[in-house]
């Protein structure tokens, strides 16, 4: 039998709660902050997000580690996959470009050959290369490294906190930086 919808011989919950009751459980604890997130990376799209969210805990509950050894839900592991769902639903809605019609190509916006997206990186990049060490490690574990805070602050041998103060400022720096040079963020 199911641990997970094992009852009592009263018709109620042993001491194992049942799928919804899980399921319930993770949404309270952690839907309202993995909502927040997700609204900041569907830029506002709150059925999108929603949707996410919504895959994220059937993950969860589909994968035994999601869970830390006392029982409770690994927020770490619950927001590497909604960022990783996020992406990839971003990725194929922009899939398809919008066709115009009537559109001369000398109006068009951006390089077809990539250039500009080319030089693009290469400035942030450079801009990364600029920022103080601590900082950028902390944004380079962060983004490029796609690890939690949690992992990147066991990388880094900082504090969580630390890691989430320096990644705030790394990006801030940033961003004056990438303005200072012409950038429209």
């Amino acid at each position: 039998m199911d641990p997970a919808t094992r009852h009592g011989p009263s018709g109620g919950s042993s001491a194992a709660p049942t799928r919804d009751e899980a399921l319930r459980t993770a949404y309270e604890t952690h839907g309202p902050i993995l909502l927040n997130y997700l609204l900041r990376m569907t830029f506002g799209n709150r059925a999108m997000a929603e949707d996410i969210l919504q895959e994220t805990l059937m993950r969860a509950w589909n994968h035994p580690e999601a869970r830390t050894t006392d029982g409770e839900w690994s927020r770490g592991w619950l927001f590497t996959v909604a960022r990783r769902i996020a992406i990839d639903q971003i990725r194929s809605s922009q899939g398809r470009p919008t066709e115009r019609l009537d559109e001369r190509i000398e109006d068009r916006h951006g390089a077809a050959d990539g250039t500009d997206r080319l030089l693009d990186r290469r400035e942030v990049r450079a801009a990364v290369a600029r920022l103080p060490e601590r900082l950028r490690s902390a944004l380079i574990e962060i983004y490029f490294q796609e690890h939690s805070v949690a992992e990147a602050a066991q990388r880094l041998s900082v504090p969580e906190g630390t890691v989430k103060s320096r990644t705030f400022y790394a990006l801030r720096a940033l961003r004056e930086d990438l303005t200072s040079r012409g950038f429209t963020l």
